[in-house]
């Protein structure tokens, strides 16, 4: 099949599958087409089992699309500029020490704690895995994904603080978490020896050399719009900004999706508000929400058929179930102790740290991750346990986010008459 033949059979099913979505599922709209990816692929599996011969042509033509590719090096540049968009960078600013300390130290412990665990628990199950399978697994998988949690959020209903946390953290500890995965596939993979200076230099100039990056060319598209007054061109400016950013920081070998979160902060905060006039806004919004709608469909797409290609091993369900209990663990430790600490220099809902755990969303990143470790021993299970962990935190805990929200909403607005009538 040619490539626009598969693009368009992909557009037509994510439509499709919205379109179901919004008349019958009325789930967020990513939760929506994964959910019927995965009805589709269970189908495919079962027809595949009683005979039908076709259905390994189509396993073999979604086996083709390298996801790693297409989300590291292509859509998610994208999908992280039009999220940080709309993000309030006040809001960032203001919150800015328990976004960078979750960001930063959260995803770090987590990373340690999922790796020792499952390192511990793999070996009870009698697989015995290896500390280079385990410690991979805790980098890919300690990262929340912020194109699925900003999809989820979207309607949630999280207060606003707690939401600006949990945004902030997901559009910053990606990088970080890639760096940290980058870091250990080097040294279990590879063999290379690193000081600790050179991690320290290597992350510095990661992290902050992508944040700075997007910071310049951001700076530059900013004074390029505030010089024209044409929403055509200025909408290419936006695009070339996100595409040429995106392959300069890859070039560069600094943080691709950090260098987009800083100029897509930058062009959604000062760019709308002094560059840019009431109908350059509007259509500025309305193209780049297109965009994020259309692609966001097309990745949850491929999340969701790719239960096709991986084809479930009845022999790893405990290995996976005790990798969803073991992450989510690992997160409620990472996210406590951070807010524990900080305490006394930031407030914090007493109910935080359980929105923040629940609200931990895994997606396409970690997925991507793991499909690039070809030649690691024992991929396949490391891919089941990533596989079933992002499908459950999707379809599991994103649908729940806005109850578990909406119940700390409440006990926090009693709290507050309590409080008051005292």
């Amino acid at each position: 099949m040619m490539f626009f033949e598969l693009l368009a059979l992909l557009v037509v099913l994510s439509a499709l599958f919205s379109y179901l979505n919004h008349l019958y599922l009325r789930l967020p709209a990513a939760i929506g087409v994964m959910l019927l990816g995965l009805l589709l692929s269970g189908a495919l599996l079962g027809l595949q089992a009683l005979g039908v011969g076709w259905v390994q042509d189509v396993r073999v033509l979604l086996a083709g699309i390298d996801l790693n590719a297409v989300l590291m090096h292509g859509i998610l540049s994208f999908l992280l500029f039009a999220s940080a968009l709309h993000v309030d960078l006040a809001g960032l600013v203001r919150h800015r020490w328990p976004i960078g300390v979750l960001a930063l130290c959260g995803t770090l412990l987590c990373t340690a704690l999922v790796s020792v665990l499952t390192w511990a628990g793999l070996n009870l199950l009698g697989l015995e895995p290896g500390w280079p399978l385990c410690l991979l697994f805790g980098a890919l998988i300690s990262p929340t994904d912020p194109v699925a949690v900003l999809a989820i959020l979207r309607r949630a209903g999280v207060r606003e603080s707690l939401r600006i946390k949990i945004t902030g953290e997901s559009l910053f500890n990606d990088g970080v978490g890639i760096v940290v995965f980058t870091l250990i596939a080097a040294v279990v993979l590879e063999g290379v020896e690193f000081t600790g200076f050179s991690v320290l230099l290597l992350f510095l100039r990661e992290v902050l050399g992508g944040v700075l990056l997007g910071l310049l060319l951001g700076y530059v598209c900013y004074l390029m719009l505030r010089s024209v007054e044409q929403i055509q061109v200025e909408l290419l400016l936006t695009l070339a900004l996100v595409m040429g950013g995106y392959a300069l920081a890859l070039k560069l070998h600094v943080s691709g999706p950090l260098a987009m979160v800083a100029a897509g902060l930058l062009i959604g905060n000062h760019g709308r508000l002094l560059a840019m006039g009431g109908e350059t806004r509007r259509h500025l919004d309305d193209f780049w929400h297109l965009l994020d709608e259309l692609l966001n469909s097309v990745l949850f797409l491929l999340l969701g058929l790719n239960l096709l290609v991986l084809g479930p091993d009845p022999t790893l369900i405990p290995a996976c179930l005790l990798a969803i209990v073991i992450v989510l663990g690992s997160r409620l430790v990472s996210v406590a102790l951070p807010i524990y600490l900080l305490r006394g220099l930031h407030r914090f809902s007493p109910r935080a740290v359980r929105v923040l755990t629940w609200g931990g969303i895994r997606g396409g990143i970690s997925v991507a991750l793991a499909l690039s470790l070809e030649d690691l021993p024992g991929q396949e299970l490391l891919l089941a346990m990533t596989y079933s962990v992002v499908v459950w935190s999707i379809c599991v805990q994103g649908p729940t986010i806005p109850r578990v929200a909406g119940a700390m909403a409440a006990a926090d607005a009693a709290a507050d008459d309590t409080s008051r009538a005292r």
